[in-house]
């Protein structure tokens, strides 16, 4: 067993999770899908009921996978996107520190997500029960460059878009 995996994926992975839902279906706080696009909307990010969906899908998708261990190089690949994206369109321009509203959380998940990649979600996992040998630097760089390219497309597509009415 490999505790201290354990308690990074379940950490990252739970949040992960409440924070798609949040934007999904208004739990654990949350606004829901109709004033999540609103927002996104406002930030550019549009049409932006599609990239609320699309984001807390992601996050959802993302945050099941690493607490359960499973395809962990796709998990991280899908918060890098949803990350890099949240810190082009809200933090940035705060600078880096969370206490600021920055982007330093955002950083700390991307670097969580890509190292899981790296090392692999240990035991108990999926992947450790398949054998999965979807580990290491490689996969790591994989999820990295699909993080990247996911927020890219994000970004060419909401400035594709119409602005709303």
């Amino acid at each position: 067993m490999t505790p201290g995996r354990l308690i990074l994926r379940s950490a990252v992975g739970g949040f992960f999770v409440g924070h798609g839902t949040q934007k999904l279906l208004g739990w654990f706080g949350g606004h829901g899908l109709d004033a999540t696009g609103q927002f996104f909307d406002s930030i550019g990010l549009r049409p932006g009921r599609r990239n609320a969906l699309a984001a807390g899908a992601a996050e959802t998708g993302a945050g099941a996978l690493l607490t359960l261990g499973a395809a962990t190089p796709v998990a991280a690949s899908l918060v890098t996107a949803t990350m890099l994206t949240a810190i082009k369109r809200a933090h940035l321009k705060n600078g880096p520190w969370a206490s600021n509203g920055g982007y330093e959380y955002n950083v700390v998940l991307i670097a969580a997500a890509l190292a899981l990649a790296e090392v692999g979600p240990g035991s108990p996992s999926i992947d450790s029960a398949r054998c999965s040998g979807m580990k290491g630097p490689k996969w790591a760089l994989l999820s990295l460059v699909l993080g990247l390219a996911g927020a890219a497309g994000a970004h060419v597509a909401a400035g594709a878009a119409p602005e709303s009415a």
